[in-house]
């Protein structure tokens, strides 16, 4: 078979993994021919592609990023976008597309499936809110950066006696924030399914000063709900896919803290530090599951569909169940994270 395969979205560790398992498997195995299609949807409304073998496969294993570049291009935001990508797969004389990618690059390629274009998905974010599967690849590469950041900031926080906000990505769900907070130690962790106050935070320092904690750590994700007008600040910006720009709530609450409380703090924003880098290996491991799964659901002909974890074994769903809605953190999971709130 001759099949196309492209990333689409925010890059994330592991990427590279799920490419080299998906070419390995399908060129020893399959003797499949793979066309990789740069720069997310682009390369296929642009016709933006390289022939994938063995030697592009080589030596990327342990990479972040991605070998075939990523974009927020978005088909229908083109005049005739989706029309052009369609006519392109049909003039590269593809059998089949595997589309790496979001809940944004997901919806594309869902879209594109009802067209009649046959589509295998594989998730891909480090914010972990893709539905119907356990885990994406990236979120545990992510979870470990935030974690090794809070180690280091304690260290200079009980130093000075100050109170360090710690900003994470986590537009809609905050399972990054929940995670490293909890792992890291933190004395509070705002996420956007769990409103609160500054009044609530506030209690939480001064407890702590009163036990003689002369510091704390707030771990913030950047798009949590905290219920004080003016603290939150983000960009009027946004992407082919009506996602604004989030970030500046973590400077915006150390402000505050520090005016309310009187203790000097500082806001430490990780921002794309925690897409970057080498994978771990639970994500390489991961990711390569998934791209073997992945071409193996394309000889299966399992189109409109897409690689999911389900405790330790990778299943075939939907990817309508995949988009439907955002994975959020749940009570249970948080419960874990306030019990250390004091």
């Amino acid at each position: 078979m001759r099949i196309g395969l492209l990333t689409g979205g925010g890059d994330c560790p592991g990427l590279n993994a799920v490419i080299r398992a998906i070419g390995r498997k399908g060129i020893v195995q399959y003797k499949d021919e793979l066309i990789g299609l740069k720069n997310g949807w682009a390369g296929l409304m642009y016709l933006n592609h390289i022939n994938l073998v063995r030697k592009n496969l080589s030596g990327i294993l342990h990479l972040g990023g991605t070998i075939l570049g990523s974009s927020r291009t978005n088909p229908e935001k083109e005049e005739g976008g989706y029309e052009r990508a369609i006519a392109n797969f049909k003039k590269l004389e593809l059998d089949a597309l595997i589309v790496i990618g979001g809940n944004d690059t997901l919806s594309v390629a869902q879209k594109m499936h009802e067209m009649g274009v046959p589509i295998v998905g594989v998730p891909k974010t480090i914010d972990n809110d893709i539905c119907a599967t356990d885990m994406t690849f990236g979120f545990d590469t992510a979870v470990s950066i935030a974690t090794e950041a809070i180690d280091r900031l304690h260290t200079t926080a009980e130093s000075h006696h100050r109170c360090m906000v710690v900003e994470v990505m986590g537009r809609h769900a905050g399972w990054i924030a929940t995670y490293s907070g909890i792992a890291g130690g933190a004395d509070f962790v705002l996420i956007p399914e769990e409103p609160c106050t500054v009044d609530d935070i506030i209690e939480v320092v001064k407890g702590r000063m009163a036990r003689g904690k002369l510091f704390s750590i707030i771990v913030v994700a950047e798009g949590a709900t905290l219920l004080e007008p003016g603290v939150i600040a983000q960009s009027r910006e946004i992407d082919d896919f009506g996602n604004v720009r989030l970030g500046g709530i973590g400077d915006g609450l150390a402000r505050v803290l520090e005016k309310r409380t009187g203790i000097e703090s500082r806001a430490v924003v990780l921002g794309h530090v925690q897409r970057g880098g080498t994978p771990t290996a639970y994500d390489r491991v991961l990711g390569s599951k998934y791209g073997v799964a992945a071409i193996d659901m394309v000889h299966n002909g399992e189109f409109g569909m897409m690689t999911s974890l389900q405790g330790t074994k990778v299943r075939a769903v939907p990817i309508l169940d995949g988009i439907k809605e955002s994975k959020t953190v749940d009570k249970e999971t948080y419960e874990v994270a306030k019990v250390f709130f004091e």
